[in-house]
């Protein structure tokens, strides 16, 4: 998820059960735990759409809805 006029760098969040992480999306830093399996596939969905993301970051700073990105299949 991202958030409307959300703090730099450029970022989502992913959550998991009680876990959660921040994905800076130009470096692909990762703040936060995971469980290592669902970390893989989150990286893996990022690495898929990091143009999209970045597009929706944009997108989301000047208060515009995001374009939908596909979950992994």
């Amino acid at each position: 998820m991202m958030y409307y006029k959300d703090h730099l760098p450029p970022h989502f969040h992913a959550k998991y059960g009680e876990y959660e992480i921040i994905v800076d999306i130009n470096s692909g830093v990762v703040e936060g735990k995971f469980p290592k399996r669902a970390l893989r596939l989150v990286l893996e969905w990022y690495e898929l759409h990091k143009e999209e993301l970045l597009k929706n970051w944009e997108k989301m700073q000047k208060g515009d809805p995001p374009d939908p990105i596909p979950p992994l299949e």
